[in-house]
């Protein structure tokens, strides 16, 4: 799971990347530049949502992992007494 949130991030830097010259462009006042930009900021905002969504996934998930070791060590703790 970490590898592929590596991956994503890999994947929003490169399109971050690709539409850094069209934003320039855009700037000086290209405007096909423009349509190109606003075009990679919509796809850069669909890959942060599916970057956010995966990460909230592994905390949860390494959240209910460490309740379960608390819950067990307190249950061997108990049963020692």
């Amino acid at each position: 799971m970490e590898e592929k949130i590596v991956a994503m991030w890999e994947e929003v830097k490169g399109v971050m990347t690709a539409i850094e010259l069209d934003v320039l462009k855009n700037a000086r006042g290209t405007a096909a530049a423009g349509v190109r930009a606003r075009k990679g900021l919509r796809t850069l905002k669909a890959k942060v949502a599916g970057l956010v969504k995966v990460t909230v996934e592994l905390d949860k998930q390494r959240k209910a992992v460490r309740a379960e070791a608390r819950a067990a060590k307190k249950k061997t703790a108990v049963a020692k007494k």
